[in-house]
């Protein structure tokens, strides 16, 4: 893990959370915040380690997960580029330590804030309280999604549904869409076995609407996959 030098104040201010502070409040944000740059399989934070800093994904991929008492792992999130995570620890116990441990699946920079700091700029900003509290009531609700998804819907929806949440926000028809995730943390994000998997993405393959490259998975057909996803989620 590397990291140490400092964040430039444009993209912090492009940052949802910090996008009402002014000058004053955004420099003090941005001279307590670190960038970690990570290499694929390597850790941000570990479960039960304290939790001092909330994270800003700017390039990558991570996944959030829990080892079961088997010694299963369990993948609970993925965490893409332009999102934050673990802000609502800074609202915990200081004793308190992160729910989850955090990996990057593919080489990824993090912009690490200090809670302390935070917090006592949301003493002082309303509005960025407010960004907070409307962050994570909107992660509240997709986790709520979610659970529907999981326990609600056949599994060909679930993983239909998944491919298509990891498009990019900026792209809306693509020919072709590589999608770096190892197939055993879909499985273990979509509650499946890998074997189970396995058959469904040659089945999405012979239907021409995906194909599988190593580690990638390709996108060959993304309006089919919605249509897909729509038909299956009418069940």
């Amino acid at each position: 893990m590397a990291g140490g030098e400092g964040a430039d104040v444009d993209e912090l201010r492009g940052i949802h959370l910090f996008s009402s502070l002014d000058d004053t409040r955004i420099l003090r944000v941005a001279e307590h915040t670190r960038i970690v740059r990570l290499a694929d399989g390597e850790r941000l934070f570990d479960f039960g380690e304290p939790a001092q800093r909330f994270y800003y994904l700017r390039s990558g991929m991570l996944k959030l997960y829990r080892i079961s008492p088997e010694g299963v792992e369990k993948v609970i999130w993925f965490v893409r580029p332009r999102e934050t995570f673990a802000e609502a620890i800074m609202f915990m116990d200081k004793s308190d330590a992160y729910p989850v441990t955090s990996e990057a699946i593919a080489a990824s920079v993090v912009l690490s804030f200090d809670n302390a700091t935070m917090l006592a700029i949301l003493r002082e900003s309303t509005d960025c309280c407010f960004r907070v509290m409307a962050a994570m009531s909107r992660r509240l609700r997709q986790q709520v999604e979610e659970i529907d998804r999981l326990t609600l819907r056949n599994a060909t929806y679930r993983l239909a549904n998944f491919l298509l949440q990891q498009i990019p926000r900026d792209v809306f028809e693509s020919p072709e869409l590589f999608l770096t995730i190892r197939k055993h943390d879909v499985a273990s994000r979509l509650g499946i076995q890998p074997e189970t998997l396995s058959r469904m993405l040659a089945r999405l393959g012979q239907q021409g609407l995906i194909a599988v490259d190593r580690q990638s998975i390709v996108l060959r057909d993304i309006a089919g996959l919605r249509r897909l996803a729509d038909l299956e989620g009418t069940k």
